[in-house]
Parts: C-alpha cells; sequence; structure tokens
C-alpha cells in the first residue's frame, strides 16, 4: 500500500508540474499577442482612412483601413516608397462622399504588415507585391476593384493590371508603366539619368544596407525633399508616415527590392512565370489614367508608354507638383479615380 502511495503522490506531483508548467506557457503565449498588438497600437491612423484593420491574406498579415459603404464600388489605394497609407489622407474623404469604399493596404514591409512565418523570404521583386494585392482582395472577398497608386503602388497596381486584368475596374498610374524589365535595366542611362537613381547604388552595397538601417528616418526625409522641391511639409506629416518604416521588414523588403532591380539578387522561382510574362511588356487594357508631375522630367508628356494603354486611356499632367501625388494634389488625383471609375474618358 505504501508503494502505491508513493506512486499516486508522485503522480499527483507530476500532474501539477505539467499543469503549472501549460498555465505558464499559456500566459506568456497571452503575454506575446499582447504585446504584438500594442506594437499595432502604437500605429497611429489618421481618422480620414477610415477603421485600421488586420487581415490574413496569402503570405502575410495585412494592415489596412477601410472606409466609405459596405456595398460601394471598391477602390483600392497603393502606397510607394518612402510613403504609407498617409499618402492618401485627402483622397479619402473624397472618395467616400462619392459613395466609394475605399481600402488603403500597407505594402509588405510597412506599417502594420507583417509575414505569417518568420521563414518566408523577405522578397521585394514586383510579381510579389501585386500578388500580395490579389489575395487581399481575394481574403476581402473583392472580385473586382479600381486601383490607383504612385511608385511603387504605381508599378504594383500596373502589374496587376497586366497579369489578372479581370480583377480591375480601371486603373490610376502616376508616372505611367512602371513595369520593371531586368534586360532593359542592365543598359546603362545618360549621366543626368543615372545621377537621379543614386539611392540605388548606395542599397547595392552592404554600406548602404547598413546606412539605410541606421538613417532610415533622415535618409527617407531627405528622399521626400528630393522628388518633390516644391512641397513644403511640416514634421507631423512626416511624422505621420515615418512610423510606418519601423516594421521589422523594412529594411529587408526595400533592400532586396532596389537589388532584384538591378539583377544583383534573385527573386524566387515561383514567379518566374508572372516575371516572364512581365518581361515581354504586356499591353494594358483596362481603363486608365496615368499621371505625370515635374518629377517626371523628360517624361511628362507621357508619349514613351502612351502605346501601352490600348483600352480607353488618358494622359494627365500636373505642373509644380512633385512624385508624392495624392497628398501633394489630392483633389486632382481623387478626380482621376472617379473618372477612371464611371469611364468619363
Amino acid at each position: 500500500m505504501q508503494a502505491i502511495s508513493k506512486i499516486t503522490n508522485s503522480i499527483t506531483a507530476l500532474t501539477s508540474k505539467v499543469f503549472l508548467i501549460a498555465v505558464l506557457f499559456f500566459a506568456m503565449t497571452s503575454i506575446n499577442a499582447q504585446s504584438e498588438n500594442q506594437k499595432r497600437n502604437e500605429i497611429a491612423v489618421n481618422s480620414s482612412l477610415g477603421t485600421l484593420k488586420q487581415i490574413n491574406a496569402g503570405l502575410l498579415n495585412v494592415g489596412y483601413t477601410e472606409a466609405g459603404p459596405s456595398n460601394g464600388k471598391v477602390v483600392i489605394l497603393l502606397h510607394g516608397w518612402p510613403y504609407d497609407i498617409h499618402s492618401y489622407n485627402e483622397v479619402v474623404p473624397i472618395l467616400v462622399s462619392k459613395g466609394y469604399r475605399v481600402i488603403t493596404p500597407y505594402l509588405r514591409g510597412s506599417g502594420t504588415t507583417t509575414f505569417l512565418s518568420k521563414d518566408t523570404f523577405r522578397n521585394g521583386q514586383q510579381a510579389a507585391l501585386a500578388s500580395d494585392i490579389i489575395a487581399l482582395m481575394d481574403a476581402l472577398k473583392i472580385d473586382k476593384a479600381v486601383i490607383g497608386g504612385f511608385d511603387w503602388g504605381a508599378r504594383t497596381a500596373v502589374v496587376m493590371a497586366a497579369l489578372w486584368p479581370e480583377r480591375l475596374e480601371g486603373l490610376v498610374s502616376v508616372s505611367g508603366y512602371l513595369v520593371v524589365n531586368l534586360e532593359a535595366n542592365l543598359k546603362p542611362l545618360p549621366p543626368k539619368a543615372e545621377l537621379g537613381w543614386w539611392y540605388q547604388y548606395y542599397f547595392a552595397t552592404e554600406r548602404g544596407k547598413l546606412g539605410y538601417a541606421q538613417n532610415t528616418y533622415e535618409f527617407n526625409k531627405q528622399i521626400w525633399q528630393l522628388a518633390s522641391p516644391l512641397w513644403k511639409f511640416d514634421k507631423a506629416t512626416y511624422d505621420q508616415t515615418a512610423q510606418s518604416f519601423d516594421n521589422p521588414d523594412h529594411v529587408a523588403i526595400l533592400i532586396h527590392n532596389y537589388r532584384w532591380r538591378q539583377s544583383l539578387d534573385a527573386g524566387e522561382s515561383k514567379y518566374d512565370g508572372l516575371e516572364k510574362r512581365l518581361a515581354a511588356r504586356p499591353a494594358i487594357k483596362v481603363p486608365t489614367i496615368t499621371i505625370a508631375s515635374d518629377f517626371d522630367g523628360a517624361f511628362v508628356d507621357g508619349k514613351a508608354y502612351a502605346d501601352k494603354f490600348t483600352g480607353k486611356y488618358e494622359h494627365r499632367i500636373l505642373k509644380g507638383i512633385g512624385h508624392n501625388v495624392p497628398q501633394e494634389d489630392p483633389k486632382a488625383f481623387a478626380q482621376a479615380i472617379i473618372d477612371v471609375a464611371n469611364s468619363k474618358l
């Protein structure tokens, strides 16, 4: 009987230890989840953009804002680098007032958008970013949308229009047809044009990667000033966007994007088929408005890419405006979205 009693006591003690370990495990899991939510809540989103939400879509947990009626025609607005969703602070209310449902996601490497797995390759190539937005549309059960963007966002939108035209009601692209052609990118440009891409060569080096990681805030502020020399933004405006650069994957995505463009880093084989199609420079058939500004320099007239848009098409030029078109001239950008959505071309 004493032996049985000892065994019973041992089992009871062991059970208690296992229970205690389980309690501690779940407590730590809860703390980690709270910590992650706290990090997300630290990003203050301008109320004009609507409500900040999160959803699992493809490889990502995507942070996005949503505003407007749930039954309205969907507009998805895509930001570039070094910008974020706040480029659309004044665009969104205009569109909502016209009855549109407006969704503005943080791209991978920005804001509250994170990878679902730590093992996923931090890929910045164009096909990956475009696939993210298709996955987001699928997760939100959106069949078709008007897509608008500038910088990386414009490239992503154009790639979507080229590869998945059935998912677009219309397209607004700042700076036109921005599909990356790796072979063409190997050819040198005139010195003046090369000077404009100085940061891409900087990012090609380990010194550049380290320098950007250490000086992200000041680096990106300088890009804002260079890309929009006439735009007198204040510290509060810049800081509202700068918080999105604290994303844990921001540097990795940025560096890979620019190194991939220069054929210094490889993409992922699963995107090879999509990139092969893009290398053929497919025409865009969906209703499109392209916008050019002072940033576009010699290409402001849009003639270099006009023949790539074979559907309803219009090119608009904004004078005295830099690269961040939706934030510098929100009325003009919003009107382009409205016009293309209504096919008033």
